[in-house]
């Protein structure tokens, strides 16, 4: 029985490992969390991870996290529909909805482009834009790519590709200091960086 016991330790200790910004001894203090904490919480806790993966997947159109065929942005009507921001990952996004000033809709790419992982044009949700674009009615497309080399690259990369459409094309300002990453930035440097965006 104590060799099941530690074996379900070790394992959980192992999972939990895997995590990102979770080291070993972090993961070992989780698991000795849960071993203490109250079954019903602990439960609560795997049904709520068994949820995310069965109820959670991408919206249809701009690729964010959504529990519908849409996303609760794509699907609200007092959207407006001719401005899409394009970042590089869903917590970019919320970073940008905790600012409250935009109203527009949003582009999620999961990614920038990265030759030295691998991670090209086609690892990322471009086509799906230039078809928004094309299709939508879309005036303008708000580059909001982290303000990174890679971030600039790939901003670089689509606007020259959404060139022909004619669409207005701009970059967030740089409130933002260049190689920092959106998640982390304030609001009030999110504010400035939406309302002074300027031309690409």
């Amino acid at each position: 029985m104590a060799t099941e016991t530690t074996g379900a330790v070790d394992r959980l200790i192992q999972h939990l490992g895997k995590l990102p910004g979770i080291g070993p001894k972090t993961a070992e203090r989780l698991t000795h969390h849960l071993l203490d904490a109250d079954r019903d919480q602990v439960l609560a806790l795997a049904d709520a991870i068994r949820n995310l993966k069965e109820n959670v997947h991408l919206c249809r159109q701009c690729f964010h996290i959504a529990e519908q065929e849409l996303c609760t942005i794509c699907s609200d009507a007092r959207r407006d529909p001719g401005q899409i921001c394009v970042v590089e990952q869903p917590r970019d996004l919320m970073a940008l909805e905790k600012v409250g000033i935009y109203r527009g809709l949003y582009h999620v790419l999961h990614g920038r482009l990265s030759p030295l992982d691998n991670v090209g044009p086609e690892q990322l949700k471009v086509d799906s834009l230039l078809r928004r674009v094309q299709t939508d009615k879309v005036q303008e497309v708000i580059m909001a790519t982290n303000p990174t080399l890679e971030g600039d690259g790939t901003a670089l990369y689509i606007s020259s590709l959404l060139a022909p459409t004619g669409v207005r094309i701009t970059r967030l300002a740089r409130g933002l200091p260049s190689g920092s990453v959106l998640e982390f930035a304030n609001k009030e440097m999110l504010m400035e960086a939406l309302e002074g965006r300027r031309a690409f």
